[in-house]
């Protein structure tokens, strides 16, 4: 036995890798979880603030993927070390997309999305309205919580924004 299958062992007993899921304990996913929570927080850290902060649905898939990749290294379900490695390998390619969208606005529109229009000079675009399935008293409830108002008249225009959030400007 070599020195690195020496004190290699005793790590993958201790954290149970290679075990069958069923078999994992308690303390052993409890430790997997530490390892994971600390390797998610270097991958949040390297993806950027923008995964978290935009909520674009190119970000939102992003971040429901990573966790479902990284739940299965915390149960047992699949191996701990290749896991954590398809993250890091999962935040590189969405910072290659997010860096190629920053270059191109075509290729940004489609993963990312694009606005859409859903008040012009006070009155209702009701195409952009239908699409998004936004009734009229979604868009009167946003106008009241943003601007304490519910007079369409006194927006130029509203759109639905690329995050899922509604920006009005004023007349």
């Amino acid at each position: 036995m070599n020195l690195w299958q020496e004190y290699w062992t005793p790590v993958r007993v201790f954290l149970g890798l290679g075990a069958e899921p069923q078999t994992v304990t308690f303390l052993q996913i409890s430790l997997r979880r530490i390892i994971v929570f600390m390797f998610t927080l270097l991958m949040v850290r390297i993806s950027g603030r923008r995964s978290l902060a935009r909520r674009t649905v190119f970000d939102s898939v992003f971040l429901v993927i990573l966790a479902s990749v990284l739940a299965r290294a915390i149960n047992g379900s699949a191996d701990l070390l290749p896991t954590v490695g398809g993250g890091f390998a999962m935040v590189a390619s969405h910072r290659l997309l997010a860096w190629i969208a920053f270059y191109s606005h075509g290729f940004g529109n489609l993963i990312k999305g694009t606005e859409e229009v859903l008040i012009r000079d006070g009155e209702l675009v009701h195409r952009g309205l239908r699409r998004n399935h936004i009734t009229r008293y979604d868009l009167e409830e946003d106008l009241r919580l943003e601007l304490h108002s519910d007079d369409f008249k006194r927006i130029r225009s509203a759109r639905l924004e690329r995050s899922g959030d509604i920006s009005f400007i004023c007349k």
